[in-house]
This record gives C-alpha cells, structure tokens and sequence, in this order.
C-alpha cells in the first residue's frame, strides 16, 4: 500500500526552492540581519494564517483580520497610557476574542454570509480607532511593552517564538482532541456533523474566535515593534497574505481539510516571497500581483483536488452498491 506523500512536503521543498533562488539572485537575501527582517515580518503573517485556518476548515472565511490588527493594537497603546503593559496586553486579546465572537455568532445563529458578516465588522473595526483617536497615532506609555515585539531569547526574536508556541498548541488542539475533530467535522459536512451531535455553534463562534485572538497578536507585535499605535496598521497586504499563506498551505476554501504546519509553511512562503520581492527591487505595486497569482493558482489547485476526491468518493460508492450482498475479501463487517 502506498503511503501519500503530505502537502507540508511538497510546500516546505516550494520554500526552499524559492529561497535557494532568491539567494542567487541577491546575496542581500541570505544575510542574517534580512533574515531577522523576514521572520519578524513573517510572524505576523503566519499569526494571520493559523486564525485563518480554524476559520477556514469550518468553511468560513475572516475578511476583519486586517482591521482587527489596527483596533486591537491601538487599544493597547491607548491602554498602556493608563495601565502597565500586561494589561494593555489582556485588553487586546480580549477587543480580539470580541471581535470574532460577535462574527461567529451572527454567522451561525443569524445564518448569515461569512463574506458579508466579516467585511461589516472590517468597516466598524477600521472605524473605531480613526474615532477614538481622530485619526492619530499614539505613543505607547510603557516602555516595557516593547518585550512583545523587540526582546529575543537565546538569539530567536520574541514574535517567532510567540508564533511557534501558537502553532504547536493549535497542532495539539486540532490533531488530539476532540475539538479539533469537531471543527473538521463541521467544515466536511455540517449537516451530517450537527446529525452527529456536534454543537456547531460553539465549534465556529470558538474557530472565529481564535482568529480574533490571533489578529490581536498580529497588532501587540506590530504595536510593540514601532512602540506606536497607527489607526491605519493592518491595512495593507496582511487580509490577502493570511488567505494566501493558508491556502497555498493546503487549507481548503471549502472547509474540511488543512493543517496548521501548512499553514505555518504557507506563511514562510509568502513573507519570503514578500521579502525576495523587496531585497531585490522589485516595485511594491507588483507584490499584490504576484501574491493575487499565487491565490489563485492555490484555489485552482484546492478546486481540482476537491473534484479529484469527490470523484473517487462517488466512484468508491459505485463498487459499493455492486457487492453490497457479498462483502469483497478483507473488508470489514458489521
């Protein structure tokens, strides 16, 4: 029997291909101080991409990940004017956790779109910190809010690291328990989950959720490492990175398949292209072109295996209605 070889093979050889490239074309690229660069850009991309796979694998999508960055960071700067930095930290977890909250219960118990849910909760959270700040920026009041985003252990940055604990924990979750077997469940086939008796609410209120929390980290690195909450962070490229990261990862827009290390990969992946892009100098109106290339050649990819495996699904039932009455050798029975 032969075993199938995993996506994160296929990405992680992309990867390196793609930096082994980039290292011929410019030197610049493999310095250790581009290096640094890449991995303190790529961390909040990859944060972006683990909240986007759990949204992902329920068959939804998070378009306020970008906005949410802007207002989750702008409350720790405004929070750090009248707290210590842990509590400007909590604040922002918890704008996070609100935020995907209220997109996961208007989604499930609404009924409504993911698309429509999310972009008007793109628009509100863009919209809050121009409001409570008059489109300024702050300064963050406690100096010591700069370990997020500065400070390094034995050399590896803080946000890397934040990063790697984030992925291990959600890799626990989604692959050990049976959550993460719920969120799948509910990604696959809703209804036959829900039949199951799988409480989808919680499972998509909890999968939006942690995109939030994840969005929040993305604006406590971005705020930390420019000790300055911008209205404005977070609207860039990092919407369409995050989607792009995960699918190129394996996550499928249909819900129901990924990973998180796909996603980590996936993350790697873009920020380097992203970084590549920049080191060699190349114009930043191109990068949303190549990034829009790579989206689509993901979903043409995550489309044409989805048909590749309903049709083996409807063919595998086929043979099944013919030897219903006489089990095939080495099958199991009831």
């Amino acid at each position: 029997m032969r075993r199938r070889i995993p996506n994160e093979v296929g990405i992680a050889a992309v990867v390196l291909l793609v930096a082994a490239v980039l290292s011929i074309i410019s030197p610049n690229f493999r310095t250790l101080e581009n290096a640094q660069v890449l991995l303190l850009n790529g961390a909040v991309i990859a944060f972006l991409a683990l909240g986007q796979t759990f949204v992902l694998l329920t068959g939804g999508i998070d378009l306020s990940t970008g906005s949410n960055i802007a207002l989750t960071g702008m409350v720790a700067a405004l929070t750090t004017l009248v707290a210590p930095w842990w509590v400007a930290v909590l604040a922002a977890l918890a704008v996070g956790i609100l935020v995907g909250v209220v997109n996961g219960s208007l989604i499930y118990y609404l009924k409504l779109p993911p698309f429509i849910v999310t972009f008007a909760t793109f628009g509100v959270a863009a919209s809050i910190p121009l409001i409570l700040t008059g489109a300024s920026s702050v300064n963050v009041g406690d100096r010591f809010f700069a370990i997020i985003g500065r400070s390094s252990v034995f050399g590896i940055p803080m946000p890397v690291l934040l990063v790697a604990v984030a992925a291990i924990a959600f890799s626990i979750l989604l692959r050990f328990t049976a959550t993460g077997v719920h969120v799948y469940a509910v990604g696959g086939n809703a209804e036959t989950s829900r039949l199951a008796g799988v409480r989808s609410g919680r499972v998509i209120v909890l999968a939006y959720a942690l995109s939030g929390v994840c969005a929040a980290m993305g604006g406590l690195i971005v705020t930390s490492r420019l000790m300055v909450g911008y209205p404005s962070a977070g609207s860039g490229n990092e919407l369409f990175y995050s989607i792009a990261a995960a699918v190129v990862g394996g996550v499928s827009l249909f819900g129901g398949i990924g990973s998180i290390g796909g996603a980590l990969l996936g993350a790697v992946l873009i920020a380097t292209v992203s970084n590549g892009m920049n080191v060699v100098g190349v114009q930043s109106y191109w990068q949303p072109l190549v990034i829009g290339v790579i989206i689509l050649v993901g979903v043409v990819l995550d489309t044409h295996r989805r048909s590749l495996s309903l049709g083996s699904l409807f063919k595998h039932f086929g043979k099944g209605t013919a030897v219903d009455a006489a089990p095939r050798q080495g099958a199991p029975t009831a």
